[in-house]
């Protein structure tokens, strides 16, 4: 079945296409492609459901807990899972068969998701808030094991030009089913925590699940020699920040659009203190963030081919304003839940152009004598930015409920005025 599948998704001349993988894998190719999608599939959907930057934000507003641990969601959650990547591939690389790794590290995501759902029906206030928190670093070290042995075992099994059709299969089958929940959950009752609770469980399942089907990977033993510690490296290249201004200025701007992931949660919250806690509230909010992630991809990427450092700035300015715009309408009464699920529309959508911007840019400026070197020192710096802006978050949301949305709104709108500062590297490349 999997062979008629694959020929579908590729005419006859395709199929056999079997480049920069082991001889003996172009046989199983069909098959591990097929196993790809149907685990990454699983898992993503059940991220888009336990989205941190809303159904988490959503759980912990509902449950009372203190701005301070909504604040440190996003931060823990990027920050913990790039850690793993950098410190511990040099040592993955060292285990031959590395599929067991990918299944470990989703049963590890799976326990911290059925803790979530428990937490979500007998814990509230700052208890709830610590718990959620302890759960999502759990969640967020295996995600990072996770990232490292999947793109190890696609380079093992599915051969260039057939790897990135595996993301985008995974992005169509998850968005749909985000869809059906947000549409569902907006026509639900009002049991808001009965349904959050039963939402991460079924995440839960959804990886395991994934665990087992990943388990069934044909999987050729890969090298285990030659990695390198990128937390290493990027210490030993801390001088280019010295050196090259160019990369130091480009650190800057991705720091500073930092502003356009961490402003989300503060909305969710400005959503739910204005539209309420009914789930068809957050039904509309998992609606928009669907929506924009299924219009974003193709327009950004076309923009950041012409120019990523002014797919930067319009992107930080498009975040900066959805915030502020969100906390105008507010204050002019117009607090309904249909144009702020608009704002955060908008949001997803030029967090989306950050993203490829920043990612296109640092691939273009760099060569590929240093590009290494500047991937790890920029990921390195911007997990300890996260979690100082972590702080600084926590600390003005204390002063007021809107503060934080104010700052990262006007954080991101800084970035992209900065932008407007990086060289055209697009145009040097040419």
């Amino acid at each position: 079945m999997h062979e008629r599948v694959y020929r579908f998704l590729f005419n006859d001349e395709d199929a056999r296409v079997c480049k920069d993988i082991p001889p003996n894998a172009c046989n199983d190719q069909p098959r591990n492609f097929l196993i790809h999608i149907v685990a990454l599939a699983l898992t993503k959907t059940g991220d888009q459901f336990m989205d941190p930057k809303i159904t988490l934000s959503w759980l912990l507003t509902t449950l009372g807990s203190p701005a301070f641990y909504l604040s440190l969601l996003v931060p823990v959650h990027n920050t913990f899972s790039l850690l793993p990547q950098m410190l511990v591939a040099a040592a993955i690389r060292r285990i031959a068969i590395r599929k067991w790794l990918w299944s470990a590290g989703a049963l590890g995501q799976s326990v911290a998701l059925l803790y979530m759902g428990y937490v979500a029906l007998n814990l509230e206030g700052g208890d709830a808030g610590l718990a959620i928190l302890c759960a999502l670093l759990v969640f967020s070290l295996s995600r990072g094991v996770c990232s490292v042995a999947q793109k190890d075992v696609l380079g093992k099994t599915v051969a260039k030009t057939r790897r990135g059709r595996v993301s985008g299969y995974t992005e169509t089958v998850s968005g749909v089913l985000t869809l059906i929940l947000a549409c569902w959950l907006m026509y639900t009752g009002e049991r808001t925590l009965d349904v959050v609770a039963g939402i991460l469980v079924f995440a839960a399942l959804l990886w395991i699940i994934a665990a087992l089907v990943f388990a069934q990977m044909s999987e050729e033993p890969g090298a285990t020699g030659g990695g390198a510690n990128a937390l290493e490296e990027a210490v030993a290249q801390l001088s280019l920040l010295r050196t090259n201004a160019e990369f130091r200025k480009f650190v800057l701007v991705r720091a500073s659009l930092l502003g356009s992931a961490l402003a989300a949660p503060y909305l969710v919250a400005l959503v739910q203190r204005n539209a309420g806690s009914e789930l068809s509230v957050l039904g509309g909010l998992l609606l928009a963030a669907s929506l924009a992630s299924f219009v974003s991809g193709s327009t950004w990427g076309r923009l950041a081919d012409h120019s990523s450092a002014r797919c930067m700035t319009i992107a930080g300015l498009l975040a900066g304003s959805a915030g502020l715009l969100a906390l105008l309408m507010v204050a002019f009464g117009i607090g309904s839940m249909l144009p702020l699920a608009a704002c955060l529309f908008l949001l997803y959508l030029a967090h989306a152009g950050v993203r490829v911007g920043r990612k296109t840019h640092l691939v273009d400026m760099a060569s590929a004598d240093d590009r290494s070197a500047m991937v790890a020192v920029s990921n390195s710096l911007i997990g300890l930015v996260l979690l100082c802006f972590a702080g600084v978050g926590a600390l003005i949301s204390q002063w007021h409920l809107n503060a934080g949305l104010v700052f990262f709104s006007l954080l991101a709108i800084g970035g992209a005025l900065l932008a407007l500062s990086l060289k055209e590297v697009q145009q040097e490349a040419s």
